[in-house]
């Protein structure tokens, strides 16, 4: 071991401050280095909530880390004595012949998880909130809630300096080296060198990472929170979190009402315009504000109200739309988490302990082969 650190962690965001408190807590010697503040918003890691499910319909290879998650997300809780994860359950509603429901449900039925399949007249009795068109078909998921992004992140920093973990704010990366016996990383008040790196930088992955060779595309997204003119309907005793697929098969979803949130949480989970997370536009626009009103019309018209407040995020968009975990190509020594493609919050408590694994044991028993970087290698 040479004279520094055991592993460098590059970005204290979600992902970032989980594997920071992992480390930590197993004796790891680790310094995290966020360029902006704590649980800031000039990434993806803020929004006041992000939902989380089971019945993952993106690939269902995601559900055993999705199980450690959810575990992962009490465990933390147990420790600080803060709660981040609240259950609502989760609507889905789709097109029989989509992608949300179909495979939502194959998910469910592989890993014997807990739902219901409903059809529109099912849907409509239970949810007469969403308007539908005739021929949908829903799925509903009891486990299905959201997870408090600013508050995690916070959570995770607190108890990782409490294990003994250093966090250093306010210091952007300047430059990083790869040497024969460590890794050198340079940002405007020190240099500092490490055995290992990890890269959970978010968007500022690419221009960190040049050599990466996989396209991660930067997009500016839109979030929104709707007051309704009659706001019982929506809220967590009678709604739920939910997602409808569009016939693009982007999605429109949001949160009932809660007390973290100024309102009704309304989105969509699309990649929005190609952007630089350094130049960012997060002054909202009036064709902004018609996007979120434009949801409300389409599929929540019960809740029309003012719009209380919207607030700008960034994806990292990888080719394909799935993560991308493990070992850089041409250096084991080098880490990555990135390129979570607007899915990927709800896993930061078991990326941690991913990341933590592949530092110190150079594997994880969880099935991570699929995210592997090596796939877009011909």
């Amino acid at each position: 071991m040479h004279n520094g650190y055991d592993v460098i962690v590059i970005g204290v965001g979600g992902m970032g401050s989980s594997t920071c408190y992992e480390l930590a807590r197993r004796g790891v010697r680790v310094l995290g280095l966020e360029q902006f503040g704590i649980a800031h918003d000039r990434g993806s890691s803020h929004g006041y909530t992000r939902m989380i499910r089971l019945a993952y319909y993106e690939h269902a290879d995601y559900v055993p880390m999705l199980r450690r998650a959810y575990e992962k997300w009490r465990e933390i809780e147990t420790v600080s004595g803060e709660k981040i994860l609240h259950i609502t359950g989760g609507i889905y509603a789709g097109a029989s012949d989509g992608e949300l429901v179909p495979q939502s449900a194959n998910a469910a039925r592989e890993y014997g998880i807990e739902h219901e399949t409903l059809d529109r007249a099912e849907i409509a009795k239970r949810f007469p909130q969403l308007l539908l068109p005739n021929d949908f078909i829903g799925l509903f998921e009891p486990a299905a809630g959201f997870v408090r992004p600013e508050l995690a992140v916070s959570t995770f920093v607190r108890h990782a300096m409490l294990a003994g973990a250093e966090i250093h704010v306010n210091e952007p990366v300047l430059a990083w080296s790869a040497e024969p016996n460590a890794i050198s990383v340079t940002t405007d008040v020190a240099t500092y060198t490490a055995d290992r790196v990890i890269f959970t930088a978010g968007p500022w992955t690419s221009k960190l990472v040049r050599d990466l060779g996989i396209p991660l595309v930067v997009t500016r997204q839109v979030l929104g929170w709707v007051q309704p003119n009659d706001s019982a309907p929506f809220g967590r005793n009678r709604f739920a979190c939910w997602a409808i697929e569009q016939p693009d098969e982007s999605l429109y979803y949001g949160a009932p009402l809660n007390d973290f949130e100024p309102g009704l949480k309304i989105a969509h989970h699309k990649p929005g315009p190609p952007t630089d997370p350094d130049d960012v536009s997060r002054d909202l626009t009036p064709t902004d504000e018609r996007a979120v009103q434009r949801i409300v019309t389409d599929v929540l018209p019960s809740a029309a109200g003012a719009i209380t407040e919207m607030r700008v995020c960034l994806y990292t968009n990888s080719p394909d739309s799935h993560f991308i975990i493990g070992e850089h190509p041409n250096d084991s020594r080098i880490l990555l988490a990135c390129g979570f493609s607007g899915h990927g919050f709800k896993f930061a408590s078991v990326m941690g302990e991913v990341m933590c694994d592949l530092a110190t044991k150079g594997r994880t028993t969880l099935p991570i082969e699929f995210l592997s970087p090596t796939r877009f290698r011909c």
